[in-house]
């Protein structure tokens, strides 16, 4: 009986819906294809970043909307689209799939295990985007993110909800560090999520293998949009993965979220908007690329329930210039940046952390009080150190006074102490020990 009243219900509402042609969404027909933007005419009802069909062809979203037409970004294509196809609206906004299954996996925004190419069999729908925590939702950054490299827990700290910018030339380690901050957030209470864009399935897999070998992978989840992926897939696919992690930091859990790296995610944005016709700006980049960093960075944060989202974003430099326009607007936006130098790499020094470039912009607020003095004496000394050797560099060592000597030497040895190779994390009482004879003698 109970069975038969709900077919009923259901039935009945599905009538309704006829009746006033509320079950009608929006018919167009393609008139245009350019690469992986579609021009549908005839859809007078739609939204932007909803959802279209285009026959069983393709699924993409609505990323622009004109008088007479709207311009489609596809995401899933599984036949060439032709002018003629049918589009169909679907009155629902584009949505990531997500599993509670997917931690320990290489996942994309379609809910699939790219390991097993097959989807998760408990899937839910994420939306790609929310609204930015308002700042009244927000408390202090206070609590150090321990990264386990001293050079950077002792000299330029990272808090729980801060944003740090990761930026050098190809090869000096920037990964790396990701990689390391990520292994030392075991036994932490810390879910991490690593999003690679635009990377070679085998650069991904590489990065799966080592968090596997070091204990990691059960407390990470890999977000992939690959090399080969649409450039609508990888402009997508980090704010899907804030997604996932504003989920967790809303239960009060504590989150950090590794970009590698967003100058790939700034040449895919503006892929799309040059083929959308948008105005070029500096560097053939759109006017909002700005706007399109800010409201996915903005998503970190210390929220008032005791989580929060720290980010890691990861920036491609070349020829060590950190003043290209993608790279000063991300360094505008972030709390501070750890630079990283090809000079220091080939000589050996790891991580090769340019010392005099780098800044956090919380410092010892997210450290504890020893640390903290112990860091600052330690940092002066070090730039100290830096400015001289850039002076006296080919000077004779016999014509230094002995206090120029005294002062070479103790750099080096802070030098020396400060290098650390990968996957050798230490905690902040070994980084405090390692410094101590040299903070005694202040």
């Amino acid at each position: 009986m109970e069975e038969d009243n709900y077919l009923t219900r259901i039935v009945d509402e599905k009538i309704e819906k006829i009746s006033d042609n509320s079950n009608v969404y929006s018919v167009g027909t393609v008139t245009g294809v350019k690469n992986f933007l579609i021009r549908v005419d005839g859809m007078d009802r739609v939204m932007f970043y909803e959802k279209i069909n285009i026959g069983d062809k393709a699924i993409g979203y609505v990323s622009a909307i004109h008088e007479n037409y709207v311009i489609v970004a596809i995401v899933d294509i599984k036949t060439p689209i032709i002018v003629g196809d049918m589009s169909y609206s679907t009155n629902t906004l584009f949505q990531g799939k997500y599993s509670n299954d997917a931690f320990g996996r290489i996942i994309n925004i379609f809910g699939v295990d790219i390991l097993s190419s097959k989807k998760f069999s408990s899937l839910i729908d994420l939306p790609i985007e929310r609204p930015t925590i308002a700042i009244m939702d927000r408390t202090t950054v206070n609590r150090p993110l321990e990264t386990g490299i001293t050079g950077i827990d002792m000299l330029y700290p990272i808090g729980k909800g801060q944003r740090q910018l990761i930026i050098g030339d190809k090869r000096t380690g920037k990964t790396q560090i990701l990689l390391d901050t990520i292994v030392n957030q075991k036994n932490k209470n810390v879910f991490c999520i690593y999003i690679a864009l635009g990377k070679t399935k085998k650069e991904v897999k590489t990065v799966y293998k080592e968090l596997v070998e070091k204990g990691a992978i059960n407390y990470t989840i890999i977000v992939a949009a690959f090399n080969d992926d649409l450039p609508p897939v990888i402009s997508l696919t980090p704010y899907f993965a804030l997604s996932i992690a504003e989920e967790f930091m809303k239960s009060g859990r504590d989150v950090l979220v590794c970009i590698d790296d967003l100058k790939r995610h700034a040449e895919a944005y503006r892929e799309i908007s040059l083929l959308s016709n948008k105005t070029p700006g500096r560097d053939a980049y759109p006017a909002d690329i700005f706007y399109t960093h800010s409201r996915l960075l903005e998503k970190g944060c210390q929220y008032k329930n005791g989580g929060s989202i720290t980010i890691l974003p990861v920036m491609e430099t070349k020829g060590n210039d950190i003043t290209d326009y993608i790279s000063t607007n991300v360094i505008s936006i972030t709390d501070g940046q750890i630079v990283l130098s090809s000079k220091n790499f080939q000589k050996g020094e790891k991580p090769a952390i340019n010392y005099g470039l780098s800044v956090s912009r919380l410092g010892g607020a997210v450290q504890t009080k020893e640390l903290k003095e112990m860091g600052t004496q330690i940092r002066r000394k070090l730039l100290s150190y830096l400015e001289r050797k850039s002076v006296y560099e080919l000077v004779n060592e016999d014509e230094m006074s002995a206090e120029l000597k005294n002062s070479f030497k103790e750099g080096e040895q802070i030098l020396e102490k400060l290098r650390q190779y990968k996957f050798s994390t230490k905690t902040h009482q070994e980084m405090i020990d390692l410094f101590q004879d040299l903070f005694q003698k202040e």
